[in-house]
């Protein structure tokens, strides 16, 4: 087997809204074979650390390397090219397209492909992600589940080596949170590396290799699962809150 290799990282990363820190001083990496949880409190961090990974938000001090070069700099759309994908806690297709539309519209332009490869790939991902049977519907009339499952279906469809994932299950049953981890385990199977916040930790640990808790925009703990929900600064600053 090759060794890991340090695929996307943040380095003593600050971001701030005004005079509100959000992330301070994060140092993070994911490397291949990576399926992390983030846990943490509301107000933590953990979002606003994927959108600082995704070039959603430009970091106020630090820097975002991928794959050994500094993307700091570099915009969403030019890091979903280079192979960052993300989805979103409230999923928003284009409402006035199919199912179909919206992956082949992620593949063309989220990803680097011409029309009949991405063609090809937006086949593939809407099969891979039990979309198959909604391909031809408007995505404004599928459930949340099937929202969720599309917004899964597009980040796929432009060839990510690492997916952030924010919140996926929220707002699930636990029934259906059920199905969607299945279709997560297959695409870490595939290769893909998985960066997940999700509030149901029994969820994350379906599918997590490594767990990290976040607290006041700091990491205070990053390890195995067991041990770190067994830490007891994590406890204080999370668990202990029964969140």
């Amino acid at each position: 087997m090759d060794p890991r290799q340090t695929l996307l990282s943040a380095n003593a990363v600050h971001k701030q809204f005004g005079a509100l820190v959000v992330l301070d001083g994060v140092d993070f990496a994911v490397e291949s074979g990576d399926a992390i949880g983030i846990v943490g409190p509301n107000g933590a961090g953990k979002t606003t650390l994927l959108n600082v990974l995704s070039g959603a938000h430009k970091a106020s001090a630090g820097s975002v390397n991928f794959r050994g070069t500094d993307v700091t700099h570099l915009d969403a759309a030019q890091r979903c090219r280079l192979g960052i994908a993300r989805t979103h806690q409230i999923p928003r297709p284009f409402s006035g397209m199919t199912v179909f539309e919206n992956v082949l519209a992620s593949a063309m332009h989220g990803g680097k492909f011409g029309r009949n490869e991405a063609y090809e790939r937006s086949i593939d991902a809407i099969r891979l992600c039990g979309m198959l049977k909604l391909a031809n519907r408007r995505a404004d009339t599928i459930g949340l589940l099937d929202r969720k499952r599309l917004e899964l279906t597009r980040a796929l469809a432009t060839d990510p080596v690492v997916l952030l994932l924010d919140e996926i299950g929220g707002g699930l049953t636990d029934g259906e949170a059920a199905e969607l981890v299945e279709t997560i385990r297959v695409l870490h199977q595939r290769g893909i590396s998985i960066v997940w916040i999700e509030h149901i930790v029994h969820v994350l640990l379906q599918v997590a290799n490594r767990l990290v808790c976040m607290d006041a925009g700091q990491v205070i703990a990053d390890g195995n699962p067991q041990e770190v929900l067994a830490n007891a600064t994590v406890v204080d600053a999370y668990l202990g809150g029964g969140k």
